[in-house]
């Protein structure tokens, strides 16, 4: 079970840095560029495949490190 949380924990790490950044350069927010921050961007494609990836990876993480807890 170890092995397996490991696994998921490293996935996971790299499923993370392969997503690009949503928010402005801090550059920007200092100067008052845009404020479109919060504004509904819609995931299309590759971005749409990782950001699923990454919630499914993260879930199991979840659910394997309570059931470690537990058991």
């Amino acid at each position: 079970m170890q092995i397996v949380l490991l696994i998921i924990a490293i996935l996971l790490i790299i499923i993370v840095l392969l997503q690009s950044g949503k928010a402005e350069p801090a550059s920007q927010i200092i100067s008052g560029g845009s404020m479109d921050l919060f504004s509904k961007r819609k995931e299309r494609g590759s971005e749409l495949v990782i950001s699923r990836i990454t919630l499914i990876l993260g879930f199991a993480f979840f659910i394997i490190s309570l059931i470690m807890e537990f058991v």
